[in-house]
């Protein structure tokens, strides 16, 4: 069965979809790419060898014009509520990039929509399929060191180089919390296989950090099986940058799995460190 795709939103980010993610397959046929600015579009069409048959300017059109099962959604964030609604609407199933929203009550309503409708909604998670957090996803299944206690995860980046008010990101209002740190909850979720049910956070940002919003922040989080998590992140950090997943310190019964992920391209950076206790580097995966 071949799934007839639409996309909007071709900026960086949608041509990088449109590079990397979009698979090449007889499975996926894309039927329209969209973006409302005529200057982005031109350059998408460019950059990416699109037809002009399937290049549009809004969503409503293009839905007008092709048969499609779904919506690629890589606009910017304040368009994913309502975009994701027009699609829904049109009876298309959707995936979504993240941020999902811009607050909790506008992705409920999103959510609601596609289950009224039968339809599948999906934000992008990609960090989970690598294969670092795989495996340690399987070893914490399988107790391979025992039960796990404690997690403890740092990410440092230092994305500060950018005047104030240069970079949109600049101006979210928790750029670590809501447009970073997501990808690490969504791996604390995976792994652990349990909800949060007690979260402590504190935000802050240096004296020289160039973010409207706090731009670091420490967590505390307890989850249902009684694993406590504590994690460090900042946008702004001095310190020795990690990969784009962080660097991951899960303390179980029988020793530490240690793991690090999203480190430049591919799947090259993915390392998995188990150390016994008592045997040190006992087993090395990279």
């Amino acid at each position: 069965m071949t799934l007839r795709l639409v996309h909007i939103g071709l900026g960086g980010w949608g041509r990088n979809w449109e590079e990397l993610a979009v698979p090449r397959v007889p499975e996926i046929q894309r039927v329209a790419c969209i973006d409302s600015d005529p200057a982005t579009l031109a350059t998408a069409r460019e950059t990416l060898g699109l037809p002009d048959a399937i290049c549009f300017s809004d969503m409503t059109t293009a839905l007008e014009s092709v048969e499609a099962d779904a919506v690629l959604i890589t606009v910017q964030l304040a368009g994913h509520v309502s975009v994701a609604l027009a699609a829904l609407e049109a009876g298309k199933h959707v995936l979504v990039e993240k941020p999902f929203a811009p607050s909790v009550a506008e992705a409920k309503t999103v959510v609601e929509a596609a289950e009224r409708r039968g339809l599948t909604l999906m934000v992008s998670q990609n960090y989970r399929f690598f294969p670092a957090p795989k495996l340690a996803e399987r070893m914490v299944r399988e107790q391979a060191l025992g039960p796990l206690g404690a997690v403890h995860v740092d990410f440092r980046r230092y994305a500060n180089t950018a005047e104030r008010g240069g970079n949109r990101h600049y101006d979210l209002i928790h750029p670590l919390l809501y447009d970073m740190a997501i990808h690490h909850y969504d791996l604390l979720r995976m792994i652990l296989a349990q909800e949060p049910v007690d979260i402590f956070v504190k935000v802050t940002s240096p004296a020289w950090s160039n973010f409207s919003g706090d731009a670091a922040a420490v967590m505390t989080i307890t989850f249902a099986g009684g694993t406590i998590v504590s994690y460090r992140g900042s946008w702004v950090s001095t310190g020795p940058e990690t990969a784009w997943a962080g660097e991951w310190r899960m303390e179980c019964a029988d020793g530490e799995i240690a793991w690090t992920s999203r480190n430049g391209e591919g799947v090259a950076g993915d390392r998995v460190t188990v150390q016994r206790i008592g045997r040190k580097h006992a087993r090395t995966q990279e």
